[in-house]
């Protein structure tokens, strides 16, 4: 689950990281009184939405509006509310299609000395969280990790230990970072790395992380993804969960305990178990198709999901085709079957669907089928499956 800057910026706050004052706003008549009562000086808008690269990122319709605007002036922060408010923001990370902007973020300036990166991920070769940092901060942090990976500085640390001080006086070397500045990054660097923890992060970013002039290190942004699979311990993280910037057909499959990821492609993937997902699409892919989805309905399918998951996969117009592959390890193949006849009857099968079923109670579920009046392509194994959705599909 991904949240907005503003709403990341306060748990910081809470966790100790030094942050500075901020206030969200949706319309320009908020945005200027936000600007007023943070004193009236240099101040920063920022349009908010669950993506990076805002400050390069401009609005489709008027490439001269930044989604991140220095402001001197209330008349400036009006200006840059209302070229922002109800846009489309494109950023090298939303793609083409951009992202609305119902928000903007109207922050406090401060006197920056230096910008740096600092992100914190899991690294599941090494079973650990990794701490990166780098001297090129306020920079797409993609293009130097591809172009020179060296100016990225790494350290992993135990969850249940943290950061230790020789790990932060290593980076700091690194870094080129000295005197009470290194003293901010004790504090600082720690701190990042236990909510990180204590929060169930799989994504801590911070891009700029700035030094001012009087040697503070301050987060000047902070973009931060949750594990979902551990909001269970985090209950009052899902208040700041925002629908409008998620894909409403994968909220949908959501509510249904579908896993759903929407895709670019013409063919639906219906299919139980991510492994199988995978090489699912790749198999598709090879054979010269392009998956419009990843769609995993789970070991224990049943005939509420498996229509659900034809309700999500139909209704992309995208959708030419649909690849049903079903191992039957937990869920048996019978199952699947009779789930597929009840989501016939009550969806409607509009385009070609190729089904290949395998495992537990195989051939029952064949014969059921095959006794059925829905309109399928059989196939024998995965490549036959990939090639006949490929083909109808076109």
């Amino acid at each position: 689950m991904k949240i907005h800057e503003y709403q990341g910026k306060e748990l910081f706050r809470q966790a100790g990281v030094p942050v500075l004052d901020g206030i969200v706003a949706t319309t320009p008549d908020e945005a200027v009184t936000a600007y007023d009562k943070l004193g009236g000086k240099v101040a920063v808008v920022k349009a908010q939405i669950h993506a990076g690269g805002r400050g390069k990122g401009t609005i489709k319709d008027d490439p001269s509006q930044k989604g991140v605007v220095v402001c001197k002036k209330a008349a400036e922060v009006r200006k840059a509310a209302e070229g922002l408010l109800g846009k489309t923001l494109v950023t090298i990370q939303t793609g083409p299609e951009g992202k609305t902007v119902n928000k903007v973020f109207v922050e406090a300036g401060c006197d920056i000395a230096r910008e740096l990166y600092l992100g914190i991920v899991l690294d599941r070769a090494a079973a650990k969280p990794v701490l990166m940092a780098s001297t090129e901060g306020g920079v797409e942090i993609e293009k130097v990790a591809e172009e020179t990976p060296e100016l990225i500085h790494k350290e992993h640390f135990d969850p249940a230990i943290g950061l230790e001080a020789f790990q932060v006086r290593k980076l700091c070397k690194k870094l080129g970072i000295t005197g009470a500045a290194a003293k901010a990054a004790s504090r600082f660097m720690p701190a990042i790395c236990r909510f990180f923890v204590d929060y169930d992060c799989s994504l801590t970013e911070i891009n700029p992380l700035v030094i001012t002039s009087d040697d503070q290190m301050i987060a000047l942004d902070a973009k931060i993804t949750f594990d979902s699979n551990a909001l269970f311990r985090h209950k009052q993280l899902l208040d700041l969960r925002d629908l409008s910037e998620e894909e409403a057909s994968e909220v949908r499959a959501s509510e249904f305990g579908l896993s759903y990821v929407k895709l670019d492609g013409n063919i639906g993937c219906l299919v139980n178990g991510a492994g199988l997902a995978m090489s699912t699409m790749d198999i598709i892919k090879y054979h010269g198709g392009e998956p419009a989805n990843f769609l995993d309905v789970g070991g224990s399918a049943n005939a509420e999901q498996v229509t659900e998951a034809f309700r999500i996969l139909l209704s992309d117009p995208n959708c030419k085709g649909v690849l049903v592959n079903i191992f039957g390890g937990i869920a048996r193949c019978t199952t699947i079957a009779a789930a597929l006849i009840e989501a016939s009857q009550t969806v409607g099968f509009n385009v070609p669907l190729v089904v290949r079923l395998e495992g537990t109670e195989v051939e029952e579920g064949r014969k059921m089928l095959a006794e059925s009046d829905v309109d399928i392509i059989n196939a024998t194994d995965i490549t036959d499956a990939a090639k006949k959705i490929v083909a109808a599909a076109g």
